[in-house]
């Protein structure tokens, strides 16, 4: 390991640390008043178990059996958000204390009153957070190209979903409920728009997930492009082949001329320039040889160079990695980070979709996003 790479995980993990000695101090307080009459090591005990379960989970999750490990991971990812949310609440509680103490309020009462509320805020926030994430919303979009399909085509419907992340958190329930949904929509083409997968295939192949992922299903192909999650994962190769066996293509820097009509294009994650030797190509390279008369939908899944992508002659952009922040106030940051962290801009003559996520990473919470299928119809002008 690279010294920079010591330093940097030493650091990491005294922050951790102090995070957590910072959390559970302030937690532990409120214990002692909350509940006298249990020792507050069942507090450190609970408190411990949701810090260190994902951590866990993750680094033991090649000698862990499998179903233990799953189980980590579970009760880790909410811990991330509980965690998430803690360091917002934590030190508002302890100004909001002070203040309090200022007043002459009697140092008991201040403990109880900023830890019940807080807590109260943060069980609601978990409430709501678990309620977005696994209700999904359907996302419409009626969009016009200038371009003639080959083949006369007038319209095209397109189901379109990105970050399923299937894994521990997300599995077989809400893949159907994808399949599902999807159907209602009658869409020529379904579009998978990269982090198919959260990070192992073993989820996918233990669970069978494949038979689910089967049900999706149109009568011009469904089609998906690489995600960043997919590249940490490894097994590209074979996640691949999985794919191709259930009838999906995974488009890696590769164009598809769907019946005459018009173009698919799948990148390469944006990961793949760091991961693979060769990287990837530029979309000016990918679209080379494509028919500039013709419509072209490209399937990229970090919005990025939207611009670039534009100039290639690309008509619809499809992209989310983003999650919109996936917990609020998150987004604040994907906003600053990203010309478009979610929703449609009009770039050029570009139409660009940037999907906040079927699925999601990390803990099942969704503040200020929803976990969203997109329902869009191309109409050829």
């Amino acid at each position: 390991m690279k010294p920079g790479m010591i330093v940097s995980a030493v650091l990491s993990l005294a922050v951790f640390a102090g995070l957590n000695l910072y959390l559970g101090w302030n937690g532990a307080v409120f214990w002692r008043e909350a509940v006298p009459g249990i020792p507050v090591l069942w507090f450190w005990l609970g408190y411990g178990v949701l810090a260190l379960s994902y951590i866990a989970a993750m680094l033991l999750r090649k000698t862990l059996p499998y179903p233990l490990a799953k189980g980590l991971k579970i009760i880790g990812s909410y811990g991330l958000a509980i965690l998430f949310y803690m360091i917002i609440l934590v030190p508002l509680a302890d100004l909001a204390y002070g203040l309090l103490r200022l007043a002459g309020v009697e140092r008991s009462a201040a403990v109880l009153g900023t830890g019940w509320t807080a807590a109260a805020i943060l069980m609601a926030v978990m409430l709501v957070g678990t309620r977005n994430a696994w209700r999904t919303v359907i996302r419409r979009y009626e969009l016009e190209v200038p371009k003639a399909c080959g083949d006369g085509r007038k319209e095209l419907r397109i189901a379109a979903a990105s970050d399923i992340h299937l894994g521990a958190v997300v599995g077989n329930s809400h893949l159907v409920k994808l399949a599902k949904t999807m159907d209602k929509l009658k869409p020529d083409v379904i579009l998978l728009a990269g982090d198919v997968l959260d990070d192992s295939l073993e989820p996918f192949i233990r669970e069978n997930m494949a038979q689910s992922l089967k049900l999706l299903n149109a009568p011009l192909g469904v089609y998906a492009s690489l995600g960043n999650h997919e590249y940490y994962g490894g097994h590209i190769g074979e996640y691949i082949r999985r794919m191709k066996d259930i009838g999906i293509r995974v488009l890696t820097d590769q164009v598809v001329d769907v019946e005459g009509s018009f173009y698919i294009a799948g990148r390469k994650d944006r990961a793949a320039e760091q991961i693979e030797a060769g990287g990837r190509q530029s979309v000016g390279q990918l679209l080379s040889e494509t028919d500039p008369d013709r419509p072209v939908i490209l399937l990229d899944h970090q919005p990025y160079a939207l611009q670039t992508a534009a100039e290639a002659g690309v008509d619809l952009m499809l992209s989310g990695h983003t999650h919109r922040g996936q917990m609020a106030p998150a987004h604040l940051v994907t906003r600053r980070l990203f010309e478009l962290d979610w929703g449609y801009l009009k770039k050029g003559a570009m139409h660009v979709i940037v999907s906040s996520g079927f699925g999601l990473w990390g803990p099942p919470i969704r503040l200020g996003s929803r976990s969203e299928i997109l329902d869009i119809r191309l109409k050829f002008i």
